[in-house]
């Protein structure tokens, strides 16, 4: 991804995880830059929001099935659909003379089909194992199984890294960390796994907490060494070398050695971080669209076509965009383990 000489950034010292910079005796609010991938990953990196999600796009719309599905505490399940409601990804809809309230997705809701899709694909290439993919997509409007790509939404053609440059845009800048935002590992990554086989879990334990996710970020946008990550992020070293370490772990990134006496590396991208590239340009454009304000923070240019563009999640067969109504699904599980409904469409 090529990118324009980034501005002079004082040295950051260490700092706690909490949102704020200690300076002596004062604390002062550590600021993140402007990103519509991470105001998405706000919304899914919560392990039970998304997982809520998900079954809602099986079809699950009432509280009780939820719960059946995710072996949910009752509380937490009230809490996350309040809050996601409350975030507009949820409406409540009465049925029937019972008057009983299903939660059914926005148009917002929704949306995010293409974003999951996005990270299930990075998912079923890199994180399967010896096991085929959980599900099968079936795209009902050219009757194929499909393997949707990210492209250009100019060209249509696929993304790649090294094919995309970007800019500021009107909604650049930098605004305060919210204090404890997301910024802590999840203790239990696993939690992305409850229910049903997935591969978006398996991508988001991998980018599911905030400062894998901005580290990742960093190493879209060039920046490779250890100094540089922790200036731009003003993140504390021991939490740095964690998520570099996790990173590194999971096969996103590697260590090259660019310095001796002392060693120092460089952590770069390998071919499969640099596929996740796609669904930050997925999740990029929900953020974009839903989340900014009609200000979107960054612009992004194809380098093949030289147009601007947005990252479209399109059938590999058709080329059309992916859509939830679309999409049916064959699984490669057996259903009644996890209280599936089997192939279906969403709606």
């Amino acid at each position: 991804m090529t990118r324009p000489a980034p501005a002079r950034i004082p040295k950051a010292k260490p700092q706690p995880p909490d949102g704020t910079t200690a300076r002596g005796d004062v604390a002062t609010l550590r600021m993140e830059r402007n990103c519509s991938v991470a105001r998405t990953l706000d919304i899914v990196s919560d392990a039970w929001a998304f997982l809520i999600i998900r079954e809602a796009f099986f079809g699950t719309q009432t509280f009780e099935a939820f719960r059946s599905a995710l072996g949910i505490p009752r509380a937490t399940l009230a809490d996350r659909l309040k809050k996601l409601t409350g975030l507009a990804i949820f409406r409540q809809v009465a049925t029937g003379a019972s008057q009983r309230k299903e939660y059914r997705l926005t148009e917002m809701g929704l949306d995010l089909y293409s974003s999951f899709t996005a990270l299930m694909q990075f998912g079923d290439r890199w994180l399967a194992g010896d096991q085929p993919p959980p599900l099968i997509l079936v795209h009902m409007v050219c009757g194929c199984e499909s393997r949707p790509i990210v492209a250009c939404s100019a060209c249509g053609e696929r993304i790649h890294l090294k094919e995309v440059t970007y800019r500021d845009g009107p909604g650049a800048g930098r605004h305060p960390a919210k204090p404890g935002r997301n910024t802590r590992r999840v203790s239990d990554a696993s939690r992305f796994l409850l229910g049903r086989p997935s591969s978006v879990s398996r991508a988001l334990q991998i980018i599911g907490d905030k400062w894998s996710f901005m580290v990742m970020r960093e190493a879209f946008l060039g920046n490779c060494r250890y100094d540089k990550i922790q200036t731009e992020l003003a993140i504390a070293p021991n939490i740095l070398t964690d998520r570099l370490s996790r990173l590194v772990g999971f096969g996103v990134l590697y260590r090259r050695l660019y310095q001796h006496a002392p060693d120092r590396y460089e952590y770069r991208l390998t071919e499969m971080g640099k596929d996740l590239f796609g669904s930050f340009v997925a999740m990029q454009h929900w953020g974009d669209r839903w989340l900014s304000g009609g200000k979107p923070p960054v612009l992004l240019e194809h380098l093949t076509c030289g147009h601007d563009f947005h990252g479209s999640v399109i059938c590999d067969q058709c080329r059309q965009p992916i859509v939830a109504a679309d999409m049916q699904y064959k699984l490669a599980y057996d259903p009644k383990t996890f209280g599936a409904l089997g192939p279906r469409s969403v709606s």
